[in-house]
C-alpha cells in the first residue's frame, strides 16, 4: 500500500496557487478564480476587497433575516436567502450557499429542495430558524478561514 502524501497543494490542480486546504467550507477552484483577478499575489487587494465586502453584506443581511424571522416575513426571508446565496456562491462558500438556498426555499413555502409545497407557515419559520443557526455557524467558520488567509 502506497503512503499518502498530504500537502497544502494538490499537484494535479493545474494553475493552483498553493492555497491551504479550505475543507468543505470553501470551494477552492471557485475561490482561485477570484484570486486570479489580483494584480499582486502578495497583497491581494482586489480579492480581499471582494471578501471584505461580502462580510459586511452578510452581517447586514443576517440582521435583516433575524428581523424578518421575528416578524414571520417568509417572502423577505426567501428573498434574502436568494440574495446571500448568490454572493456566497461567487466566493465558493459552499456551506453558506447551501443554507441560504434552503432558507430561500423555506421562505417560499417549499421543502429544503424547493420541490414540495409546505403550507404550514409556522413549520417553514421553524425550519428557517434552525437553518439560520447552521448558516451563522458555517459563515463564522468560513469567515475565520478567509481572515486567516488574508492575515487579518
Amino acid at each position: 500500500m502506497a503512503a499518502r502524501h498530504d500537502s497544502q497543494e494538490d499537484p494535479s490542480d493545474a494553475g493552483s496557487v498553493g492555497l491551504p486546504d479550505f475543507g468543505d467550507n470553501i470551494d477552492q477552484m471557485t475561490f482561485e478564480q477570484i484570486l486570479e483577478m489580483d494584480d499582486d499575489e502578495e497583497e491581494r487587494d482586489f480579492s480581499k476587497s471582494i471578501v471584505t465586502g461580502f462580510f459586511e453584506q452578510a452581517e447586514t443581511t443576517f440582521k435583516k433575516m433575524d428581523s424578518s424571522l421575528e416578524s414571520g416575513d417568509l417572502a423577505t426571508l426567501s428573498a434574502l436567502g436568494h440574495f446571500l446565496k448568490g454572493s456566497s456562491a461567487t466566493l465558493g462558500m459552499t456551506k453558506v450557499k447551501d443554507s441560504c438556498e434552503k432558507i430561500q426555499h423555506f421562505g417560499a413555502n417549499k421543502d429544503e429542495t424547493g420541490t414540495i409545497d409546505v403550507l404550514d407557515n409556522g413549520l417553514c419559520l421553524e425550519r428557517i430558524k434552525k437553518t439560520m443557526a447552521i448558516l451563522k455557524h458555517d459563515y463564522s467558520e468560513a469567515e475565520g478561514i478567509l481572515k486567516r488567509f488574508y492575515h487579518e
